[in-house]
C-alpha cells in the first residue's frame, strides 16, 4: 500500500496535477476549434479518409470520455484536500485519487468472445496512465486532422489559381466551333471537378507518409491539371484575339490578296510585252487564282464559329499572297530586264553610229555591214538578244579600230 503523502506533498502533487489538467484541456480545445477538425467532422468523407477518421472520431470520443473521468479524480483531490478536517483520512484519500487506478471509465463494447463472465467490464486507470492513453489518443487524431489541413492549405487556392483561367477559358469559348479545343477544355474541367471531390471527401489519398520521415503532400495530379489548364487557356486566349480581330484580319487578307493578283497583271503583262519582243524562255508566272478562292471561303468559316480552322486558313493565305506576290514581282523585272537590255543595246548601237559619222566612216561598206547586221537584230521582233549582243559589240569594236587609226595618223 502506498505511503499516505505529506500535507506538503499532496499539495504540490494536487497543484501539478490541475496544472496539468487545464494545458490538457486547453490543447483538447484548441484540437476542437482546428479548422482541419471542424473540416473533417462536417464533410461527407470517403475512402481512407473516412476510414481513419471514423478511427480518430472514435479515439477523440473516447479522449474525452477519458478526459472527463480523469478531471473529475483532479477536481476531487483538490477539493478533498482543501477541505480535510482531519488530516490523516483526508490525506491518504488525496493520496489514493492522485496514485491509485482511481480514472474509472465505463465499459466500451467487445465482442462476446474477449469478455470475462464475471468482469464487469469497468476500466479503472490511474492519473499518469489515463494522461498517457490520452496522449496516445490526441497523437494520432492530431495526425490526422493536420495531414488534412496539409492537403487543403497547399491544394485549395492552387486549384482556384487553376479554376480561373479554365472558367476564362469557357467563357472565351462560347460560340467556338472547335472540337479540339472544347474537348480539352472539357476534360481539364473534368480532371478538376474530380481532384475537388477528392480534396473535399478524401483529402487523405493526396497525402503520403513513409515512416521516421514525415508526410508530404502529393501534387503530380495537380501539377499535370495545371500544364493541361495552361495550353488550354493559351490556345483559348488565341481564339479569342482571333475572333475579336477577325474582321481586321480578314480585310488585311483581302488586300494582300488584291496585291497578289495585282502583282499577277502586272507579270502575265510584262511577260506578253518581252515575248512578243524578245526571243527567249521565260520562267512561268505563279497562278494565284486559288488565293480568291481560300478568301472567299473565310466568311463560311466565321459565320460557323470555326475559329481555329478560320486562323489556320488565314496563316495560309498570308503565307501564300506573301510568297506569290514576290515570285510575281520578280517575274515582272526579269521580263522588263530584257526588254531593258534591247533598248540598252539599241542606244549603244545608235552612240557607235554616230561616232563612227564624226570618224568620217560612214561610207565605210564593211562598217555600214556591220551596223546594218546589228540594227536588224535589235529591230526585229522577236528580238535575238544573244546575237544582237554579239552584233553590236562587233560594230562597237569596229568603231574603236577606226578611232585607235584615226590617233595615230
Amino acid at each position: 500500500m502506498t505511503a499516505a503523502l505529506t500535507r506538503e506533498q499532496a499539495q504540490a502533487a494536487v497543484a501539478a496535477a490541475v496544472a496539468q489538467r487545464d494545458t490538457i484541456q486547453a490543447n483538447l480545445l484548441a484540437l476542437d476549434g482546428r479548422f482541419g477538425q471542424r473540416l473533417l467532422a462536417g464533410a461527407s468523407l470517403a475512402g481512407q479518409t473516412r476510414k481513419r477518421w471514423d478511427a480518430a472520431t472514435a479515439a477523440l470520443t473516447r479522449l474525452w470520455e477519458i478526459f472527463t473521468a480523469y478531471a473529475a479524480v483532479v477536481d476531487r483531490a483538490a477539493e478533498t484536500l482543501a477541505h480535510a478536517r482531519r488530516p490523516a483520512p483526508g490525506l491518504a484519500e488525496v493520496t489514493a485519487l492522485l496514485t491509485g487506478a482511481s480514472v474509472r471509465l465505463t465499459p466500451t463494447a467487445s465482442p462476446a468472445a474477449q469478455r470475462d463472465l464475471t468482469g464487469t467490464g469497468e476500466v479503472a486507470l490511474t492519473l499518469d496512465a489515463a494522461v498517457r492513453d490520452m496522449k496516445d489518443a490526441f497523437a494520432g487524431v492530431a495526425d490526422v486532422v493536420a495531414a488534412a489541413e496539409s492537403v487543403w492549405n497547399e491544394l485549395a487556392d492552387q486549384l482556384q489559381d487553376v479554376a480561373d483561367p479554365l472558367s476564362e477559358a469557357r467563357r472565351q469559348t462560347s460560340g467556338l466551333a472547335d472540337d479540339p479545343l472544347n474537348g480539352a477544355l472539357g476534360v481539364a474541367e473534368a480532371d478538376l471537378a474530380r481532384l475537388r471531390e477528392v480534396l473535399n471527401s478524401d483529402p487523405l489519398a493526396l497525402y503520403s507518409q513513409a515512416p521516421g520521415h514525415g508526410g508530404q503532400v502529393d501534387t503530380a495530379a495537380l501539377g499535370r491539371l495545371r500544364e493541361q489548364a495552361a495550353a488550354v487557356a493559351s490556345r483559348a486566349a488565341e481564339l479569342g484575339r482571333l475572333r475579336a480581330d477577325a474582321d481586321t484580319r480578314i480585310t488585311v487578307a483581302a488586300t494582300a490578296v488584291s496585291a497578289a493578283q495585282a502583282a499577277w497583271q502586272d507579270a502575265m503583262t510584262a511577260r506578253e510585252q518581252a515575248t512578243v519582243k524578245i526571243a527567249a524562255v521565260l520562267p512561268p508566272v505563279p497562278d494565284v487564282a486559288g488565293l480568291a478562292d481560300r478568301l472567299a471561303a473565310l466568311d463560311g468559316l466565321k459565320a460557323a464559329g470555326r475559329w481555329s480552322r478560320l486562323s489556320l486558313e488565314l496563316d495560309v493565305i498570308e503565307r501564300q499572297t506573301a510568297t506569290a506576290t514576290a515570285h510575281c514581282r520578280d517575274a515582272e523585272k526579269d521580263a522588263v530586264a530584257l526588254l531593258d537590255q534591247r533598248d540598252e543595246l539599241r542606244g549603244r548601237l545608235d552612240a557607235y553610229r554616230a561616232r563612227a559619222a564624226r570618224l568620217g566612216a560612214i561610207e565605210d561598206t564593211d562598217l555600214e555591214a556591220e551596223y546594218e547586221r546589228a540594227r536588224e537584230l535589235l529591230w526585229t521582233a522577236p528580238c535575238d538578244l544573244p546575237a544582237a549582243a554579239d552584233a553590236v559589240t562587233g560594230y562597237q569594236q569596229a568603231v574603236l579600230a577606226l578611232s585607235g587609226r584615226e590617233r595615230r595618223s
